[in-house]
């Protein structure tokens, strides 16, 4: 029973994360501004970026749960947390006040804290490692759209 209520903690968390992030873009995707920019050749399709990251956050909370459940510490809370942070600023960074090189930042900055939880605790979570995978795989695109964007406009 923990491990569903960790579950669902998490999910919370996590789609709740999501769902700053939309209302932090203040209609980034369909502005003007975004339209106008010079994007990848691979940036996918909006609706991709959905699916991606219902994928990604339903993975992400159940490693969490496996991982609080494992090693409960104020530092995995602390990494959890700076995550959050990290997660819902870009949109508000990149979208709203179109600061594309802080953004980049935050980006690279939440992909190597990805990339610590993917390395420093893949001995204690052995297969379900690959359950955070998706987030890391997926920020590194997200960061390559966001330099591209950088360094084309």
């Amino acid at each position: 029973m923990k491990k569903v209520l960790w579950l669902i903690v998490f999910l919370a968390f996590n789609f709740g994360a999501l769902g700053i992030g939309v209302l932090l873009m203040n209609n980034g995707p369909q502005s003007s501004w975004y339209e106008a920019l010079n994007k990848a050749p691979w940036t996918p399709p909006g609706w991709f970026f959905g699916v991606a990251w219902t994928t990604i956050m339903i993975c992400f909370s159940i490693y969490m749960t496996y991982l609080i459940q494992a090693k409960s510490t104020s530092n995995i809370w602390l990494l959890f947390i700076v995550q959050f942070i990290l997660n819902t600023s870009w949109n508000y960074i990149f979208f709203n006040q179109h600061l594309i090189l802080f953004g980049l930042l935050v980006i690279v900055l939440l992909t190597f804290l990805v990339g610590y939880f993917l390395m420093n605790f893949r001995n204690l979570m052995k297969q379900k490692t690959w359950l955070i995978a998706p987030y890391f795989i997926w920020l590194m695109v997200a960061s390559s759209l966001n330099a591209y964007v950088l360094l084309n406009n």
